[in-house]
């Protein structure tokens, strides 16, 4: 026999549910963090209109538990000894073997809920370490937000701003000293302003340059990968930074700077010169985002298919965007071609620079590590360097 005396100061015994559900969302959490390579790359999400559910299936936990012998036979369950390892415990029975004659599983499966979450609290666990790379203090533009800021408390101010808690909480007080602690009688010397400003930030100046290939030889997958990549690269910036422009261009074997729909939506054909993306994305920053006052991320993604004679020229350009530019990302899609490389990653590669930062996808679930190459830990890195 033994007691335990419980006292009423363990206030954990009636927080036991909130525990209980509070370690439930951190099993939820860590089980869709396992499976976003998955989610990211799915379909369903890329063409829906940002507000979709997401279900994801997870493995339900059960509560830890005694289960007790249904015969009440006595044992004490170590086996019948004598065994070693490679010893047969049992065989399968004639025309049981693989593919002849399987019977019906008698045992109880493991149980499945789907969790829901919404595109937006998906995003929150994908951008949860994501940041633009190599981020400097240029010059800095003031952001007036709609958010206010209380900052002190006065005896004067306009009544809107009037602290009515601090004003029954003086007027006690002053009562209280002559012996009558009540709220009644209030003066003016009991009353309390609020006063405030507004939320002014300071933010850097950043632009993001999304260039796109989109000739005839990007096909269906080449092209929903690469929109696929600057959906959630859109959806990150929108996300982590109020201010960041973002500017589309497509290109075939000629550029044009595009509206954000028209970027995910217009199918194109023809050939490939990727130098005149990298040629209008120059002309843009000489006229709009002068380097000494601009932080500038251009990305580029193709399937490397480049008109040969176009790959000099390529290098050139892209030179001259890295030097002007915090890092230059460029992203290749290679379906089934784990091995090949072609000539504009080639070409590209051959540029020394630890701000030129590549990627190669060849599947769906490469979409999530290609956002963590540019915009994770790792990039932040290597932009130091």
């Amino acid at each position: 026999m033994f007691s335990i005396s419980l006292t009423r100061d363990d206030w954990s015994l009636h927080r036991k549910g909130a525990i209980d559900q509070a370690r439930h969302m951190q099993k939820v959490k860590e089980a869709i963090k396992q499976n976003l390579a998955d989610i990211v790359s799915e379909q369903s999400i890329i063409t829906s209109d940002g507000k979709k559910l997401v279900r994801v299936p997870i493995r339900t936990l059960e509560e830890y538990r005694f289960r007790f012998d249904p015969n009440s036979y006595p044992q004490v369950g170590q086996g019948e000894g004598g065994s070693k390892v490679g010893d047969v415990i049992g065989r399968v029975g004639p025309g049981q073997g693989p593919g002849q004659g399987k019977q019906a599983g008698d045992q109880p499966g493991i149980d499945y809920y789907e969790a829901e979450l919404t595109v937006e609290e998906l995003g929150q666990l994908i951008f949860e370490d994501l940041e633009l790379p190599n981020l400097e203090e240029k010059r800095l533009r003031e952001l007036e937000s709609e958010a206010v800021r209380f900052t002190d408390i006065r005896k004067h101010g306009p009544f809107a701003n009037l602290d009515k808690k601090r004003t029954i909480r003086e007027n006690i007080k002053r009562n209280a000293k002559r012996g009558n602690p009540r709220f009644g009688e209030l003066k003016n010397d009991d009353l309390r302003f609020k006063t405030w400003e507004r939320d002014v930030k300071r933010e850097s100046n950043a632009v993001v340059i999304a260039m796109m290939d989109v000739s005839g030889s990007m096909g269906t997958f080449e092209k929903y990968i690469s929109r696929a990549f600057y959906y959630w690269m859109v959806r990150f910036l929108r996300t982590r930074y109020d201010h960041v422009e973002i500017r589309f261009i497509a290109h075939h074997t000629e550029a044009k700077e595009v509206t954000e729909e028209e970027f995910f939506t217009r199918g194109e054909s023809g050939g490939t010169r990727a130098s005149s993306a990298y040629q209008l994305a120059l002309q843009m920053i000489e006229e709009r985002f002068d380097p000494e006052s601009w932080n500038i991320y251009p990305f580029h993604f193709s399937d490397g298919d480049n008109w040969p004679s176009d790959n000099d020229l390529c290098r050139r350009l892209a030179e001259q965007l890295i030097e002007r530019s915090n890092q230059f990302g460029y992203g290749e899609i290679r379906q089934g071609r784990y091995t090949y490389q072609s000539t504009l990653m080639h070409t590209l590669e051959r540029i020394n620079s630890p701000k030129l930062v590549t990627v190669t996808i060849s599947d769906k679930v490469d979409v999530y590590p290609a956002l963590r190459r540019f915009f994770g830990p790792e990039a932040r890195e290597v932009a130091r360097v």
